[in-house]
């Protein structure tokens, strides 16, 4: 389990503290995000990895979320750069920066590498081709020109799209609960999901002012 000093406890805290002041959107995102956050801690500490990244990518859809994701024309990777694009600029200290460059460099260049989380590989088997290998060189030779360039928001939307991989195999039942086979991708997957979902919830607090769309299911009273 990956240590860090932001948790559940605290942002709640802080959350509870300005909510009154803060945009119904927003609100409505942190709320949400906060309790999926609270449950995926309980599940990363007792080492129950499956469990702990699906529900801190709960926690992720809760606050990245947007109406427009599901209209046509409209992919996962458009709403993810933008999100990511925004989150970088908030970033000042520069906490997402040092997770990526320096706290996870190795777990995230492993991930990278990975091909049991790059789609095509997926897709190759199921239509009996190879086209995967270079699809799959191309998108290292994109990480390793993001990398150099130190591009943060670039690393995160590859990182994430090979996560979502992870996401779906779980989720969809493309894997087996607690399996002994390809544990690291799940192991790093919780690691930085359980490092980076806390940071982009305190980020977002801390920038009030920031326009959220609304959430795709708002809360209705009957």
């Amino acid at each position: 389990m990956t240590t860090n000093t932001l948790s559940f406890k605290n942002l709640k805290e802080k959350h509870r503290e300005c909510r009154d002041s803060l945009d119904e959107n927003l609100n409505l995102r942190l709320h949400r995000a906060l309790s999926w956050l609270q449950r995926a801690e309980i599940y990363h500490r007792d080492a129950l990895l499956d469990e702990a990244f699906i529900f801190y990518w709960i926690s992720f859809n809760a606050i990245y979320s947007a109406e427009r994701i599901y209209k046509a024309g409209i992919s996962e990777k458009d709403i993810y750069s933008d999100f990511f694009r925004k989150i970088n600029d908030f970033d000042q200290n520069q906490r997402v920066y040092n997770a990526i460059w320096r706290k996870f460099s190795d777990s995230i260049r492993l991930l990278i590498k990975n091909r049991y989380v790059f789609q095509p590989y997926w897709e190759s088997l199921n239509e009996s081709g190879s086209f995967w290998e270079r699809k799959f060189h191309e998108s290292q030779k994109q990480f390793n020109f993001a990398f150099n360039r130190q591009d943060t928001v670039m690393i995160l939307c590859i990182l994430f799209a090979r996560l979502y991989v992870l996401r779906n195999q779980l989720v969809h039942g493309g894997a087996t609960w607690s399996s002994s086979t390809n544990r690291s991708q799940v192991r790093d997957g919780a690691n930085i999901v359980a490092f980076l979902v806390p940071i982009f919830i305190d980020l977002m607090i801390d920038n009030p002012a920031a326009k959220w769309p609304p959430p795709f299911y708002p809360v209705t009273v009957d």
